[in-house]
């Protein structure tokens, strides 16, 4: 299971590392990171830059293992800020259309990339307590890393009843019965979801959720990602990362729910 987990983040950061570098190519912010705010000017092209190098370096540090505790909590932290003092505003301020769910899903995967990171950090172990306050107060997240990547999983799971007829057309067409593996793993993302808020089966729930989300980022995303790299500023080659990081968030949750599970097992019982 250890394997499965340094897995796990090895996708992950190597997911987020992508995120950053593809940003450099466009000299702009990926709207799963920042949502396209209409301003043109040095300023904002500059932060694009440093914003991209430091979720490059943050992802190539988390895949290789170095100071990856503390980079995922800085990581998530940064993505938690940007969520809530840039997408929501912006939503509100910019998006006529806000009321609809699915304006909200590059919103919901920055939360689950948050969770992730979150997630991450409670993989790496620590042996004193951080000086830093800011350290100690995002180590306190940990816990709620699993919610924030279950609340994507679940409202993505409701989006694809909700919009049915659009999600289906994703469905590769050599597959029969489009409707069915949409409504299928609408299912699936909706009870992985519940399954890791609850801590019901995660274990099991989470290695068959991982598993999925692999099968569509080979079946699904990786052919979108080469028949159209360039479209809308490579919208489906950043869908391809998203997943890859979902997956690898997913391995690290179930693997994170054994290890609970042994602890448990191994603990000394106190008798008089």
């Amino acid at each position: 299971m250890e394997k499965l987990t340094k897995a796990g983040n090895i996708a992950f950061g190597l997911a987020m590392g992508c995120v950053g570098i593809h940003q450099l190519f466009y000299g702009k912010f990926c709207v799963m990171i920042v949502p396209d705010w209409p301003v043109q000017s040095p300023v904002y092209t500059l932060l694009a830059y440093v914003g991209s190098i430091a979720i490059a370096g943050a992802g190539l540090a988390i895949a290789f293992n170095w100071h990856a505790r503390v980079v995922s909590l800085l990581l998530g932290g940064c993505l938690l800020i940007l969520l809530v003092a840039s997408y929501i505003p912006f939503e509100f301020l910019h998006n006529p259309y806000y009321h609809h769910i699915a304006t909200w899903t590059n919103a919901f995967k920055e939360l689950a990339f948050a969770g992730g990171a979150f997630v991450t950090a409670g993989t790496v172990k620590t042996n004193a307590p951080y000086r830093s306050s800011l350290l100690r107060l995002l180590e306190k997240l940990i816990p709620a890393g699993r919610w924030f990547f279950s609340i994507t999983m679940i409202t993505f799971g409701c989006m694809h009843f909700l919009y049915l007829e659009f999600v289906q057309k994703l469905v590769p067409a050599w597959m029969p019965y489009p409707q069915f593996w949409t409504a299928f793993t609408g299912v699936c993302l909706i009870g992985s979801g519940v399954s890791i808020v609850t801590r019901n089966q995660t274990r099991i729930v989470g290695n068959l959720l991982g598993v999925m989300i692999l099968l569509w980022f080979f079946m699904v995303h990786i052919p979108r990602a080469i028949a159209t790299p360039f479209e809308a500023d490579g919208n489906e080659v950043t869908a391809a990362f998203s997943a890859l990081a979902f997956c690898g968030t997913a391995f690290v949750i179930a693997n994170a729910a054994t290890r609970r599970r042994e602890q448990a097992t191994t603990q000394p019982v106190l008798t008089d």
